[in-house]
């Protein structure tokens, strides 16, 4: 019988909704508990929760982050009109709870797709992972919505605290029409742009960064102009290990990543990164193979799931149905999360536990069992079994018992 791995620091555990929380789960019950003697500090997210504490559960997960230093963070419901009709116990459209915990982290978010080589990637010229740096503080996540039924003129007005007032005319209008305010800040510019390129000198590649400041000349050019005064802290270290900084427009960029072979990072914007990690994983092979972690510039550190909760199969599990979801995300994301805890509490054993449960998904993927959305990717003849999400639990831990045993004979 094999002895638990201890844990001597808890993780921050926050759980979601829908999917995603039935494999959060699977995931512990099966992958995690019988090996490590595993100690969470448990946050429900899910979105019932989170109306009930009127999302004051997001705020404390967040607080709790910072004090520990490490989560681990399942998929959760950001409610729209639509959800809003599915969930009529919601008092209101409660914020993005990962926009919350990004605000109050002020942290960067580094996504990167899961290689196997059974499946191409769509751009059959990518050869190596394209890391998505996603700026996570402010923009359209922290901005201000109006709806106006009369014309009029809409003025956009900074009052300093020395009582010295600017303001601009955002336009006049002559009937019906939508307005929205957006910020952002200097400091959370700044920790951004030491995050980039802290994390490519780290992982030893070049690091592009695109706005569209032709267009948003004050706004976005004053991202372009702070990560170029922060990168002359980062110039020598860049040129000693042979990698390269440039900014270009996001227009270009996007062409040029289309091009390119891949083995970079790519710095967005927050929406921009949003949109542009959702693709580059698309085209990778799925959304579920997809890591995602929130960098704080004190080193703490968030790991979750960058896709959503799944909603169509959970109604088909909630009618009692077997789905084929992949979990491979939120797997990885408690795998990097026990990583980071065992190199912080200088625990070697758990941080090997992570490399031999990432181990343990790839051996069961490169032996043809898969999830659904797997297996319809691979090259054609790859020998394939689809598989349950709870079957192809079953087969990870099946694997990672035999590797955890045989390293203890």
């Amino acid at each position: 019988m094999l002895n638990k791995i201890p844990m001597t620091t808890p993780l921050v555990e926050m759980d979601g909704d829908e999917m995603t929380r039935i494999l959060w789960q699977m995931i512990k019950e099966k992958l995690l508990l019988p090996f490590v003697d595993l100690k969470t500090e448990y946050y429900d997210l899910g979105l019932l929760h989170r109306n009930e504490t009127e999302d004051r559960v997001t705020v404390e997960a967040a607080e709790a982050t910072r004090k520990y230093g490490v989560a681990v963070k399942c998929a959760t419901i950001t409610p729209n009109r639509q959800r809003m009709e599915e969930y009529p116990q919601l008092t209101q459209m409660w914020k993005s709870p990962n926009g919350t915990i990004r605000s109050i982290l002020d942290g960067t978010v580094f996504r990167a797709p899961i290689l196997i080589d059974s499946i191409l990637p769509v751009v059959r010229n990518w050869k190596k992972p394209i890391t998505i740096a996603r700026h996570a503080y402010g923009d359209v996540y922290k901005s201000v919505d109006l709806y106006t039924t009369e014309p009029g003129t809409a003025t956009l007005t900074f009052r300093g605290v020395s009582g010295q007032e600017q303001t601009v005319t955002v336009q006049q209008v002559e009937g019906p029409a939508v307005w929205q305010g957006a910020h952002n800040k200097d400091s959370s510019i700044r920790s951004f742009a030491r995050a980039c390129f802290q994390y490519a000198i780290d992982t030893r590649q070049d690091l592009w960064f695109s706005t569209k400041d032709t267009i948003a000349k004050v706004y976005d050019g004053r991202f372009k102009a702070i990560f170029e005064e922060e990168y002359q802290e980062y110039q020598a270290r860049f040129e000693q290990l042979g990698i390269r900084y440039f900014y270009t427009l996001i227009d270009d960029a996007v062409a040029r990543v289309i091009r390119s072979e891949g083995g970079f990072i790519w710095a967005c914007k927050n929406y921009d990164g949003d949109v542009m990690s959702d693709m580059v994983s698309t085209a990778f092979g799925s959304l579920a193979m997809m890591t995602s972690v929130l960098v704080a510039p004190d080193g703490t550190t968030e790991y979750e799931a960058a896709h959503g909760t799944v909603t169509r199969h959970y109604y088909r599990h909630l009618k009692g149905e077997q789905t084929s979801t992949n979990p491979m995300a939120t797997i990885f994301a408690w795998s990097g999360a026990l990583r980071k805890r065992g190199q912080l509490d200088k625990l070697s054993d758990l941080e090997r536990f992570a490399d031999q449960l990432e181990q343990a998904c790839f051996d069961t993927l490169h032996a043809g069992l898969m999830t659904k959305d797997l297996a319809g990717l691979v090259e054609e003849g790859t020998p394939v079994t689809t598989l349950t999400s709870a079957d192809f639990i079953d087969a990870i831990a099946a694997r990672l018992k035999a590797a955890l045993t045989a390293a203890h004979v």
